[in-house]
């Protein structure tokens, strides 16, 4: 029950409606419970005392009943529903909410399918104890109570012969109840996994096809699919062992039932309709207790689905507001890093180590070196997506933490390698980081990063609607317009992380010329493999390791003869030869 305190903050507040419905449904039960009494009646004071002429009037009132009942049980069910999915509005609200604010380092680690299977399974799964689980126990709670009465009132030897099954049909259950937990939280993990196999087999469909790895991932989806399998075959004979063992048990206690009612109604201590109505209400008395199974199912279900809700929603969010955080509207974009040293794992090597540097206001600082060198790193702490295990980052000479992170990355512009785009128009995302841009600063962000042509060359220009992850658009000019994205928002600080990667150099030139005038006024870092995307750069930061083992403009490192001098000659080998030829 601890899951469901946890949760309690979702569901309580509209205890209304679920009260409401416990109302009607005690109205259900007792009603339910009056047919027997009516069957004994018809036996006892109509047919055996030849009263025949109450016929019409007890088929009246057991119509009137049955209205009464359809009544209650619309209420009871559409107020249960009503509490069940109002309260699992709130948890899903929660949780999108919380999966915006966790930090990179949860989603480094978390895995898409199964997190959207945390949304919808196992919210699905919860609604449904709320909207009627739990309900139904407490309806088969009341159902066992009111029966309990009746049949006390008819024989209490017969009842006591009765309830002697009930103590064996509790120890099944609650055995029942042991095993078959883990075996659903199971089921909830190995569904997770399977979610996300077809989650990144869907994803990652243009390399599979293009390395004709079908029958791999074929392969792959099986095994998930079968360890699914397992697992839920697992499930299903805990249920077949049990459910079979509290049917036997109800069964030996009606045939219990039967001979010593028999007995009494021929010794004259029970009427044949008492007996015939007792036969109803141990039913009512034992299928209960034996479907309590089901609910027990039920529960077990909903409570490994809550467990995995609390895990998102209790994950510590890493990197948050402080108390007494600085709010301005505009940044200078002064660049300060002392001495900062990065570690993505506390047991992880350090993907930065002792980092120093300073980027003036308007300057543009180049990051070069190679793959997991730490460029990338550099960037992702100025705009908090981590945080430094060792030193500071500081714009405008505060701490970075000092600001809200509202404020921060609404003016950091931040270009990465592979842009993403929303399913929606090409208007929506170049405007996406402000909302309120006019259509002359949507248009002219494009043209500065070289995408307007292309744009209006499309079926209905800037309102072309976008497929999933700017589907139907080229990688450059999905680079492209992500490039008019950040400067739509005119930032302080622009990042470009290999920001034009994916363009001819034609275009790359282009950009590069417009983007000359977009960064004057503006911190600019270049996080690029192509010497001629940075060597314009005020300050060109070389790293091996996470480490700066160079720094200086792209003449003075030419002069220098290190790293950066051995990338320049890689580069520029086939132009200098063709060079020499030409001259030869």
């Amino acid at each position: 029950m601890e899951t469901f305190k946890k949760l309690k903050g979702f569901y309580w507040p509209y205890r209304k409606y679920f009260f409401w419905s416990l109302f009607a449904m005690i109205f259900v039960t007792g009603i339910t419970v009056v047919y027997p009494i009516v069957l004994q009646l018809t036996i006892d004071e109509v047919f055996r005392a030849g009263n025949y002429q109450l016929v019409p009037y007890l088929a009246l009132g057991f119509i009137a009943i049955m209205v009464v009942k359809g009544v209650a049980t619309y209420f009871n069910q559409y107020l249960g529903d009503l509490f069940g999915i109002t309260a699992v509005y709130k948890v899903r609200n929660a949780l999108y909410e919380k999966l915006q604010r966790l930090s990179f380092s949860y989603y480094d680690n978390a895995k898409t399918g199964d997190l959207m299977s945390r949304l919808t399974a196992d919210v699905e799964g919860f609604r449904f104890f709320l909207s009627f689980g739990f309900a139904e126990l407490l309806r088969f709670t009341l159902l066992i109570i009111f029966s309990l009465m009746v049949m006390l009132s008819y024989s209490v030897p017969l009842t006591l012969v009765t309830i002697m099954a009930l103590p064996f049909l509790a120890i099944v259950v609650y055995r029942f109840d042991k095993r078959v937990h883990p075996a659903f939280r199971k089921v909830r993990k190995t569904f997770g996994r399977l979610n996300t196999n077809v989650q990144e087999n869907i994803s990652g469909i243009n390399t599979v096809k293009s390395l004709s790895r079908e029958e791999f991932q074929i392969n792959k989806f099986n095994q998930s699919n079968e360890g699914y399998r397992d697992v839920s075959l697992a499930t299903s004979k805990i249920w077949a062992k049990f459910f079979p063992l509290m049917e036997f048990i109800g069964n030996v206690c009606v045939v219990a039932l039967l001979s010593y009612g028999g007995y009494l109604v021929i010794d004259g201590a029970v009427s044949h309709g008492e007996l015939v109505a007792f036969f109803s209400l141990v039913w009512y008395l034992l299928n209960p207790i034996m479907n309590l199974g089901f609910i027990i199912n039920m529960f077990s279900q909903a409570k490994a689905s809550g467990e995995r809700l609390l895990e998102i929603l209790e994950a510590e969010e890493k990197i948050v507001d402080g108390d007494n955080v600085f709010m301005k509207e505009k940044l200078q974009g002064l660049v300060e890093f002392k001495d900062v040293t990065l570690k993505y794992m506390e047991d992880d090597e350090a993907a930065l180590e002792s980092i120093s540097f300073t980027a003036e206001p308007g300057k543009v600082v180049g990051l070069i070196g190679a793959t997991g060198s730490g460029k990338t790193s550099i960037t992702q702490l100025m705009t908090r997506f981590y945080e430094p295990v060792k030193g500071q980052v500081l714009i405008d000479g505060r701490s970075i933490t000092d600001y809200s992170i509202h404020t921060l990355r609404s003016n950091i512009g931040f270009v990465m390698q592979e842009s993403f785009l929303f399913s929606s128009t090409i208007r929506a995302n170049i405007a996406y980081g402000k909302p309120n841009a006019s259509m002359e600063e949507i248009i002219d962000a494009a043209k500065r990063a070289q995408a307007h042509e292309f744009i209006m060359e499309l079926p209905n220009g800037y309102d072309t609607m976008l497929g999933e992850r700017g589907m139907g658009l080229s990688g450059g000019q999905k680079q492209r317009i992500a490039i008019a994205r950040s400067i739509c928002i005119d930032p302080s600080i622009l990042i470009l992380d290999d920001a034009t990667s994916a363009v001819d150099m034609e275009t790359e030139f282009k950009i590069q010329q417009d983007l000359k005038e977009v960064m004057k006024g503006r911190t600019t870092f270049i996080i690029a493999h192509r010497i001629s995307s940075l060597k314009h750069a005020d300050e060109i930061l070389v790293l091996d390791n996470g480490v700066i083992v160079e720094r200086g403009t792209h003449e003075e490192l030419l002069k220098n003869e290190g790293p950066y001098q051995r990338i320049y000659e890689i580069q520029y080998k086939d132009q200098k030869v063709v060079l020499e030829t030409q001259v030869g």
